[in-house]
């Protein structure tokens, strides 16, 4: 068979199997899960079922299929943010406010129904730890650049800005995205100039104590 024909049935196949997954996307943040059935899928699709079969056994298996290509997709758009900014803490801001708009727009786009059956499952356990590893590694950059405080292991300090980004689905708009987003920045600076506040505070209050000391013996 000609490379070229192949390539055309690859490209067909390719074609029919994205069709079907956004379909079955649309169908469920449409209609709810237990609504979907092949048969739907297939009609959406503008196959027949029987062709849908020969792709998918599954609801499940296409949603889960559908999910790990938006994984990827939204890795890879992580990866692009991190390779446009030109040092250590604009690649860790870039990167995290990616993910909090994306957090954010698969929300609005989605819903939580289908996010909360496909959070399970060996790619997602991969993917989120590829994520969990993007992040520890960036933020290990910029303690080394010092822009991140070293008092805070940098996998714990990973851990708490996707927990608290996480939230970014719950917002109502982007700016509070981008607000969310530089709170948590905030979470992660180093502490030695918020410490000097109170320590040049507790030196004055000192020298004040010492100074009327010496002003009640005077007066005695």
């Amino acid at each position: 068979m000609p490379k070229l024909w192949n390539e055309t049935i690859d490209a067909h196949r390719r074609a029919v199997r994205d069709a079907a997954l956004d379909a079955t996307a649309a169908l469920v943040a449409e209609h709810g899960m237990l609504s979907v059935t092949m048969s739907r899928i297939a009609e959406a699709t503008g196959i027949g079922r029987a062709t849908l079969y020969k792709y998918f056994p599954d609801v499940e298996a296409i949603l889960a299929a559908w999910h790990e290509r938006q994984v990827t997709e939204h890795l890879e758009r992580l990866s692009t943010a991190r390779e446009r900014a030109d040092h250590p803490a604009g690649r860790l801001h870039a990167v995290l406010e990616a993910y909090a708009l994306i957090s954010h727009q698969r929300h609005g786009h989605h819903g939580t129904e289908p996010a909360a059956l496909l959070h399970q499952g060996r790619h997602i356990s991969q993917a989120h730890q590829q994520l969990h590893d993007l992040v520890r590694d960036l933020i290990a950059e910029s303690v080394r650049h010092g822009s991140v405080r070293d008092d805070v292991a940098a996998g714990e300090l990973a851990d708490y800005c996707l927990h608290a980004l996480s939230a970014a689905g719950a917002l109502a708009s982007e700016a509070a995205v981008r607000r969310l987003v530089a709170v948590t920045l905030a979470g992660l600076r180093p502490p030695a100039e918020a410490d000097t506040v109170p320590a040049a505070a507790d030196e004055e209050a000192a020298a004040a104590e010492q100074h009327a000391h010496r002003h009640r013996r005077h007066a005695h």
